[in-house]
């Protein structure tokens, strides 16, 4: 089953949403940065970036998504998130980063 959460990083004030598998491992990945929660999307397509070749540059540009399953993770307090939260997120994000480009 699909789940979705969010988490703030106070050190550096950070705000993270996750799309989770049933598995918990993320899927897909946004993080917005500071207090202009300026958007930093680690995207579904980093498989075929990496697939491609191409992972280095997709990396600098979109960060890389949480490498373990959420069970493993220490310090954060997630806060759970309707799908709609998420598509919401997401897709300003990928508008804001498309501007970018």
């Amino acid at each position: 089953m699909t789940a979705w959460m969010r988490c703030h990083w106070d050190e550096e004030d950070v705000w993270f949403y996750f799309e989770l598998d049933s598995q918990g491992w993320v899927t897909r990945q946004v993080e917005f940065q500071g207090p202009e929660r300026v958007p930093v999307a680690s995207l579904v397509e980093w498989q075929q970036a990496r697939d491609a070749g191409r992972l280095a540059e997709y990396d600098r540009r979109f960060g890389i998504t949480a490498q373990s399953p959420v069970s493993e993770w220490e310090g954060h307090d997630p806060q759970p998130l309707t799908r709609q939260g998420f598509e919401e997120v997401w897709d300003r994000a990928r508008q804001q980063l498309a501007g970018d480009r």
